[in-house]
This record gives C-alpha cells, structure tokens and sequence, in this order.
C-alpha cells in the first residue's frame, strides 16, 4: 500500500524535473524554428482530483510528443509546462502567474470550475491565452462572458441532455429521477434539465439532494423507490454515495435504470461497484481506451504508446491538447499572432474535425462546448463498458 501512496508524489516529482528541464533546453534549440508554442497548466497531481489529474498530465504530454516526433507545428515545437496545484483554487491561481510570468504562454489547461471563474478576468485582460480543463460547468459554455474558453466536451447541461435524448427514445414518456451532490457541480444542470425533460414529453417525479460523499443513503433510497423512476441520474459525484443507491434500491426490488455523467463514468470507476453496478449507464463524449468496435487510428497510436488501460481523464487531456494544436495550426496558417482572440476563432472555424476516432463523429465547434456524446452500459462480466446508443449529437 505504501508504494501506492507515494505514486502521485513520484509522478509529481517527475512532473516538476520534467518541466524544469523543457524550461532549461538551450536557448539555440527555441530559436532554430521559432520560439516554442507554450501549453501551460495547472494540474492536481495530489489531492482529491489526483486520479484524474495523472491521466490528464499523461494525455497532454503524449499528444504533445506525437507533434513533437512529427516536425511540431510549421516549424515550432510545442512545450508543456505543467505544476501540480493539488486541485485547490488558489494554488491554481498562483501556479497561473509563476508559469505566465516565466514562459509566453498561448495555450492552458486548468483543473477546476473554481479556477476557470476566478481567473477569467485575467484571461481577458492579457488577451494572450485559450483555455480549457477538466471543468464541464454550464456556466462556462457562453462564448459572450467566457470569450478565451472552451469545455472538451459537452457542458454538464448537455450530458444530461443527451441522457434525456436516450431516455425518450426508448421509452417515451418515461420518469427521470435526478440525484444529486449538494454542491456547485451537483446543482449545475438540474433545473434546465428538468426543463428539457419536460420538453422531451418525460416527467421528473423526484429530485434528491445529498452530502457530496455521503454513505448513509437508507431515507433518501425509500423516498426513490416510492417514486418508482424509470430511470435515475446520478450527477455532481465521482463514486459514493452511487454504489450505495444501487445496491439498496436493487435489494428493494426497484428496476429502475441507473446513469451517471462523465467524471463517474470512467471504466475503472464503474467496476468498483461490482456485481450490483452491471447494466449501470451514462454518458461518455470519448471513446473507451478498449473500444475496438470501429476503425480509430488514434486509439491504436495511444494503446501502442500505452498498452495499459488509460482513463478517460487521459482522453480528455489528449483530446485537448490536440484541440490546442488544431487551433494554434489554423492561426498559424492564417498568418495571425497567437492570442486569445485569434487562437479561439480558429477553434470556431472546426467544422467536421476528425479525432481519430476519440470521439466517434466528426465535431463542429460553434461555441464553447462540443456537445456530442454516447450512452454506455457497464458490462460486469467483460469488465468493460459498452455501448448502449449511437453518437448523440444536440446540433442536430
């Protein structure tokens, strides 16, 4: 167990020597083919976030190296200077201005809604930098207040969304319970979402708000089973209290369909459940790292750099960090300086992009969010999640 617990400390360390000798590479390297392409970025490489932090600083750096082997971008390399923030809102904000202030930075990856917030003054104030992060917040999905940002993936109102598309295809009319953390996170989509439930012809007879870690579900698993939802949504947590809802509801004869949204619904998340979490559903923008079903060459050029399982953390810092380079290229290419302005509009310009198949159509980026994604049920047997729906696109 010891070794486990220093593997986000080792990694760090590597994380900082790492940074620190990309910050060190001679001066004459940078200036043979123009000054480096600079993707900064505030990562919890400890704290509660570190599991999905460790996949995030994984993804980012190997989409970066796959440029780099390739000849970088028309000549200039991208540099990936990462700190570890321990997920916490003012480390991020300190971790900001050190990397900014040593490095011209075009391009950041931020680990939190509390950060994406507190630092978008700045960010429109230095008109210098894109970002993006972990953050899947409604809020920030609104071009007009958060011009400098974009979410890789559907906002947290889109996930449900999609969710809700699924749910009234296949059994029009349905009741939806919504369960969900007494946080910012939990309450983000809930009442749009019932909105859009309605719209869809379902009916929302319950919503349920607990503790974000809470265990002692018993009180709030009657009030669901009274209710009898034929589906029921988990959002705002990562595990607990899920598996307890299920298990008990399970035991209470309640055969109501259970789903989760994106940061539940990694593989090795869901198999924690057991037994009791087999047929559990959500929502996944990404393909899964074992997901073989269609052609996706760049699946086959991350199991080759990996041949270990990568959690979908891991996709979406690729994903991004491939979004990053798409729109520095485009900028680039259009002979424009790389700032804010010019870095997002090239974003925007993403019309039928081709991930290699991480995202199973081909994305539009209009706004700020790509709101595309697919239902996956968790198959206990194989230890794999598997699909459950086609691509569910909101554009369409």
């Amino acid at each position: 167990m010891a070794s486990d617990k220093k593997t986000p400390v080792l990694r760090r360390r590597e994380l900082i020597v790492a940074a620190g000798a990309a910050l060190a590479a001679p001066l004459s390297v940078h200036a043979q083919s123009g000054e480096d392409i600079v993707i900064g970025g505030s990562i919890p490489m400890t704290g509660v976030f570190a599991f999905a932090g460790i996949g995030i600083n994984a993804g980012i750096a190997d989409y970066v190296k796959i440029v780099n082997d390739g000849g970088g971008i028309k000549g200039r390399k991208l540099r990936y200077v990462p700190e570890d923030t321990g997920y916490k809102v003012d480390v991020s904000v300190a971790t900001y201005k050190k990397i900014t202030s040593q490095n011209k930075v075009n391009l950041y990856y931020g680990d939190s809604t509390g950060f994406s917030k507190t630092i978008n003054p700045e960010l429109d104030r230095s008109g210098q930098i894109l970002m993006a992060g972990a953050s899947f917040a409604t809020e920030l999905n609104d071009p007009a207040k958060y011009p400098n940002q974009f979410l890789v993936g559907p906002d947290y109102t889109e996930m449900i969304g999609i969710l809700l598309r699924h749910i009234a295809k296949e059994k029009p009319g349905a009741k939806v319970a919504f369960v969900y953390s007494d946080s910012e996170f939990g309450r983000d989509p809930i009442e749009s979402s019932e909105a859009a439930a309605k719209k869809l012809g379902l009916t929302v007879p319950v919503k349920i708000m607990t503790p974000a870690g809470s265990v002692d579900v018993s009180t709030e698993v009657i009030k669901l089973r009274r209710a009898a939802p034929d589906y029921t949504i988990f959002h705002g947590y990562v595990l607990a209290p899920i598996p307890e809802f299920v298990q008990q509801g399970k035991q209470m004869g309640m055969t109501t369909k259970w789903m989760g949204t994106f940061w539940t619904m990694d593989s090795s998340t869901v198999m924690k459940m057991g037994e009791a979490g087999d047929g559990f559903m959500g929502v996944m923008p990404y393909r899964y790292y074992y997901d073989t079903s269609a052609k996706a060459p760049m699946l086959e050029k991350i199991r080759a750099l990996r041949p270990e399982y990568q959690s979908t953390a891991y996709t979406q810092g690729f994903l991004t960090a491939m979004l990053f380079t798409e729109a520095a290229k485009r900028t680039l290419d259009a002979g424009k300086p790389l700032d804010g302005k010019n870095l997002k509009a090239a974003l925007n310009s993403i019309k039928d992009f081709d991930t290699g198949g991480l995202i199973g159509v081909p994305i539009t980026i209009k706004g700020n969010s790509i709101p595309v994604g697919r239902v996956y049920r968790a198959d206990m047997k194989a230890q794999k999640m598997v699909a459950a729906s086609d691509w569910i696109s909101l554009d369409k």
